[in-house]
């Protein structure tokens, strides 16, 4: 009988590693709440209109549709027994237990609001395909207010927007919002083509991008400044209110409007595993990507806890995950042939961040430093080939082309998600997900 490995989640890691065991003689089932992985590079892009759902999700089953030994289950996990090889799930109403040889954990992360209630309850997050649509709506209800506000104060804050955090996703989305509003919306509503709106980039350090060496930190602030966005560094956000963000500085922002794009932890999913969870409430894994006194049980991705030699553990980022996967897919392998399993080494190929149109910074392989256009150009090209399915990478393609030849971005749909009309204030983002990396 060929072995039965169990993978957690379809988001990069757990993805990857499914698409490299599918060629070897297994069994694969993956668990996820989705029935689609996300492009989480672009999410960003959807929040701000550029892009809409379907074109940064496919669906797992036709993924797999090739593969004979690889099954789908939706649904949510909601325990897990090691020692009698279990996973407890939850799907169509009904739970069942899932037997598996070897269990892979590749449930991912999601927003951490560092214990702050307040924040939580008021800003929207930016990591799910539900985040995304969510925030779209509310951008686009707050310019549809506006175009009928009298009150020049009401307006002013109905049109400013406070993003917090100055890694990628933040800068990413500071500029798109920017573009947004100034390039697009501005030419169909009355207001906004008197009224300035306001992005504002807050982040907690004194600089933006800190894994970035100097010159590149230094030039994303300037071409964020140059397209527009305030950045307001060495401060961050103290608690909101309803219409307002106070910052730690004593700083008062008028706005409806806050998008949390800093910080995540791992899926509350390690929570189910009876070991000590390590830094960001993730699973402590051996170098052989095993997690730590669970023989047969390993982890991937934003979930898994690994330190490089030098005692810092790994970012949770995408390349990591996929160079995870390989090792650990290798290594489940040699395990099933009874061979010596292989330990973790990083191969760091760069990174990069799009501030806007004609505007990115990128380092890569940690050598080259690329600012401006050809730094955008390299974004663009990279993200584009890593999208899942020809149609996404075809269709993403015409949008890109469409939005910068004429400035427009289709996606502008308002989607009454809630069943309800958006209230005034800003609203709680959308539940986190269980799993999905």
């Amino acid at each position: 009988m060929r072995p039965r490995i169990v993978i957690i989640g379809a988001g990069f890691g757990g993805l990857f590693t499914a698409r490299k065991l599918a060629k070897q003689d297994v069994e694969i089932i993956i668990i996820d709440r989705n029935n689609y992985h996300t492009f989480t590079p672009l999410i960003y892009q959807v929040a701000t209109c550029g892009l809409d759902v379907e074109d940064v999700a496919y669906p797992v089953r036709k993924i797999f549709a090739e593969h004979d030994n690889v099954f789908f289950l939706l649904g949510n996990v909601e325990g897990v027994t090691p020692d009698a090889n279990l996973v407890t799930v939850r799907t169509n109403g009904n739970t069942r237990d899932i037997e598996y040889d070897y269990l892979i954990v590749a449930a991912g992360s999601e927003t951490n609001y560092f214990g702050n209630a307040n924040i939580k309850q008021h800003a929207f997050g930016l990591k799910t395909l539900e985040d995304a649509v969510l925030l779209r709506n509310h951008i686009l209800r707050m310019v549809e207010k506006a175009d009928w506000a009298e009150d020049e104060t009401r307006l002013k804050a109905l049109t400013t927007i406070v993003v917090v955090g100055g890694g990628p996703t933040g800068l990413e989305t500071a500029g798109a919002m920017y573009e947004l509003y100034n390039n697009i919306l501005r030419s169909e509503y009355n207001h906004l083509k008197t009224t300035p709106v306001r992005v504002i980039l807050v982040e907690l350090q004194e600089y933006l991008l800190s894994p970035y060496p100097p010159r590149l930190r230094e030039s994303a602030r300037t071409q964020l400044e140059q397209i527009g966005v305030e950045v307001v560094t060495g401060t961050g956000v103290a608690h909101v209110e309803e219409g307002s963000v106070h910052l730690n500085n004593g700083e008062v922002i008028a706005s409806h409007t806050l998008v949390w794009a800093t910080g995540v932890k791992a899926s509350p999913l390690a929570q189910l595993f009876d070991v000590e969870l390590a830094r960001g409430g993730r699973l402590p894994v051996e170098r052989t990507m095993q997690v730590s006194g669970l023989g047969n049980v390993y982890a991937v991705g934003d979930i898994a806890y690994i330190e490089d030699e030098d005692g810092n553990p790994y970012p949770q980022l995408i390349p990591v995950a996929q160079q995870q996967a390989k090792l650990l897919v290798n290594n489940v392998v040699r395990r099933i042939k009874g061979q010596p399993e292989e330990s973790f080494t990083y191969f760091d190929k760069g990174s990069m961040a799009t501030i806007g149109r004609n505007h990115a910074v990128a380092w890569v392989f940690n050598r080259v430093q690329l600012t401006g256009f050809v730094a955008w150009i390299s974004w663009l090209a990279l993200h584009l080939l890593t999208l899942m399915g020809f149609r996404n990478r075809l269709v993403v393609l015409i949008n890109w082309i469409w939005n910068y030849l004429v400035y427009d971005r289709a996606a502008r749909v308002i989607l009454d998600l809630r069943g309800e009309e958006e209230e005034e204030q800003v609203l709680p983002a959308a539940p986190e997900a269980a799993t999905g990396d």
